[in-house]
């Protein structure tokens, strides 16, 4: 007895785990396989005759609408991303396949939920420009806003600070406490640090117990003066008791452009020379 095909075909859409769309010039749902209701919470029939732009993540719609009018013209799209709204509020990003269907006046997409490798690629990204143990920026993403920093300071006649900052006799708390407290305590300082710059500032990790400090839009040395000192300030206040009472000093060199250099190397160098200078002259 021959398969009937087309009766099978239904049954077979709506096995696949991949959602299935079929919509016409008007942006009208006329199809959707049952994989909807996993994908955005909906069911098929609550979906069918609505408008598919209303269920796209507004921030997306100007390139979808874009993606759309392309398909239409007759490219097909293979690997279209974009985000859609569930039922429950919750966001889904999707990747499609997408097809225009002249002769039926359609077109008809397969929608897969990527949202879990969306997040493993922004943790990745992440990883990739953060410290691991603090979540401080880490030296290749402070480079990088260094030297986007000068740019705009360049253009727009502003000053910038590099402060480097080294914690004193780190290696005694390792050993009298052991590497673990070590960790602790490096993570209070990058705490502390976030607390004493703004937003539009930069705190970094640059190994160890080194940190940078990224200052924009300075007016004056006085205003770099001040941050040193909230700084110095902020770190002589104890740790928790569950840190041993532990009580860190540093020792902080300074760097401001144009003064003592006029591109990201110069300044670095020149703010960790100094650093050590006043390292040199307490010891």
């Amino acid at each position: 007895m021959p398969v009937d095909l087309n009766a099978l075909f239904p049954k077979l859409i709506n096995l696949m785990l991949d959602t299935v769309f079929v919509v016409d010039r008007d942006n009208r749902i006329v199809f959707v396989s049952d994989a909807c209701e996993t994908l955005l919470g909906y069911r098929a029939d609550e979906l069918i005759g609505t408008q598919i732009l209303d269920y796209m993540h507004p921030d997306d719609l100007e390139a979808s609408r874009a993606s759309i009018v392309r398909v239409m013209e007759g490219t097909p799209h293979i690997d279209f991303r974009n985000r859609y709204l569930r039922k429950d509020g919750g966001i889904v990003h999707i990747l499609w396949s997408a097809q225009w269907v002249e002769e039926e006046g359609v077109r008809i997409g397969v929608a897969r939920n990527v949202t879990a490798l969306r997040e493993a690629e922004d943790e990745l990204r992440r990883l990739a420009h953060h410290d691991p143990l603090t979540g401080l920026t880490n030296r290749a993403l402070f480079y990088d806003r260094l030297e986007a920093a000068l740019h705009a300071a360049q253009r727009h006649h502003s000053g910038v600070a590099l402060l480097f900052v080294d914690l004193d006799d780190f290696k005694m708390v390792n050993d009298l406490h052991g590497h673990a407290m070590g960790d602790r305590v490096i993570c209070w300082v990058a705490r502390r640090l976030e607390g004493c710059v703004r937003a539009t500032d930069t705190v970094a990790r640059m190994g160890g117990d080194e940190f940078t400090v990224l200052l924009t839009d300075i007016h004056s040395a006085d205003d770099v003066s001040r941050k040193v000192e909230q700084i110095r300030r902020v770190m002589a206040e104890p740790f928790d008791t569950d840190l041993g009472g532990i009580t860190p000093s540093c020792s902080i060199g300074v760097a401001r452009y144009p003064d003592d250099g006029a591109d990201a190397d110069s300044l670095l160098s020149h703010a960790d020379g100094d650093m050590y200078r006043i390292k040199r002259r307490r010891s």
